[in-house]
């Protein structure tokens, strides 16, 4: 598990507020060497806690902005067939193994309800598929974020280094 301590946590505050800026303004505004900024993104990097850059791009912009969470339950022994399945349908845009109901859970976009329907039954028919449940989204009421959490680490690590 990688640690993350105080300043760590605010270089990833900077680099989700300002995905933008240049390293080099980076260092200015922490207040620290550009040499030091850059040896702990790359740690960051290498230790997992930053996976990627943008752009972030929008599947509803792109002329897909029907969302739905389709579950599927797969036949024993075939989950990695079934995944390797799902990474040829370009609509899916995410998926998960589970426990609970069904075995995997997927994010899949669609231009309209009779494609998100053609997409469904193009799953129904993968080797190893049982059955799919879908479920529509209505509107997102937390878009993804992981700044409260960056903020929540961050105070956990100031306040660990005050303790004697």
């Amino acid at each position: 598990m990688a640690v993350v301590d105080a300043l760590d946590a605010r270089i990833l505050r900077m680099l989700l507020e300002q995905p933008r800026t240049s390293v080099r303004e980076y260092a200015r505004q922490l207040g620290i060497a550009r040499g030091t900024l850059q040896a702990r993104l790359d740690r960051l990097e290498r230790e997992g806690v930053i996976t990627g850059s943008g752009p972030y791009l929008s599947p509803a912009a792109l002329g897909h902005p029907v969302l739905a969470f389709v579950h599927i339950e797969v036949t024993q022994g075939h989950l990695d067939d079934v995944g390797d399945a799902l990474a040829a349908v370009p609509e899916i845009i995410e998926a998960f193994s589970i426990t609970g109901s069904g075995d995997l859970l997927t994010r899949v976009v669609a231009r309209d309800n009779a494609h998100l329907e053609d997409v469904v039954q193009q799953l129904i028919r993968l080797p190893g598929v049982v059955r799919t449940r879908t479920e529509m989204a209505l509107r997102r009421r937390v878009a993804y974020r992981v700044l409260p959490l960056v903020e929540a680490v961050g105070r956990a690590a100031e306040e660990a280094t005050r303790r004697p």
